[in-house]
């Protein structure tokens, strides 16, 4: 494991009460404690936006960033942290980073990443042609836990149309160790294999999470090795929220 201080965690819910992680302000500093004290120096806060099960929208999302950050002041045992979104790719959603009311990785570079989510069972029509739609305005989609999509499972050439529109993959380490199934452990190795990750995240919920991300990230060095581990949980990271993509 690389000493504290040496990550970048492009994906995860401690902002407290606002979607499906972290309850309380209390929870939330917890998770990002424990983050810290396992690597990670720098985490990217990244709310569901997802209407019809997280009525979240760009205001409110950094209204609760701005109350939990304001709490967590002085903390030098805690990592820097920003805010995006988990953008799910509905037709409403859509349109609001078309419009500029959505939530991208914070940067200064003209090209700015942006987390997405897909529906897990199909993906949207179009999506290809979506992708191109967001690069035009300046935005690379960096995909959210592929390896947790059933068209993935079937048959991961589903994803050239969307490299070719140049998406790029974001690990959940979490599923190197089967947290979410056999099917998505079988799809993050294959994609591992074949050298199609940009970068890996927690996707951490709460702080019950962090043993077995740390976990994680040793099965995924076993994996990979630790040169390659480094480039997904801290140089490419860190190359995303510079705007290199």
């Amino acid at each position: 494991m690389s000493r504290p201080g040496d990550y970048v965690d492009l994906h995860s819910h401690w902002i407290p009460d606002i979607d499906d992680g972290c309850r309380t302000l209390d929870e939330g500093i917890a998770l990002l404690e424990g983050l810290y004290s396992i690597g990670f120096s720098t985490v990217i806060a990244t709310p569901h936006m997802r209407p019809g099960m997280f009525e979240n929208d760009r205001a409110r999302l950094e209204a609760a960033f701005a109350a939990a950050t304001e709490q967590m002041r002085d903390r030098a045992d805690l990592p820097v942290v920003h805010l995006a979104s988990e953008h799910y790719l509905d037709d409403q959603v859509f349109a609001r980073l078309l419009a500029g009311e959505a939530l991208p990785y914070p940067t200064a570079s003209r090209l700015r990443g942006v987390l997405i989510e897909l529906n897990p069972q199909i993906f949207p029509a179009r999506l290809a042609n979506r992708l191109v739609d967001l690069k035009r305005k300046g935005m690379v989609t960096v995909i959210a836990h592929p390896e947790r999509y059933e068209p993935v499972w079937a048959d991961d050439r589903c994803l050239d149309p969307l490299f070719d529109a140049g998406a790029r993959l974001l690990l959940d380490v979490c599923a190197v160790v089967g947290k979410y199934g056999r099917a998505p452990q079988r799809a993050a190795e294959k994609l591992l294999e074949d050298g199609a990750y940009e970068a890996a995240c927690s996707d951490a919920h709460k702080p019950q999470d962090v043993p077995e991300v740390e976990r994680s990230i040793r099965r995924l060095e076993g994996l990979v090795g630790k040169e390659e581990t480094r480039r997904l949980l801290s140089e490419a990271p860190r190359g995303i929220l510079e705007g290199v993509l």
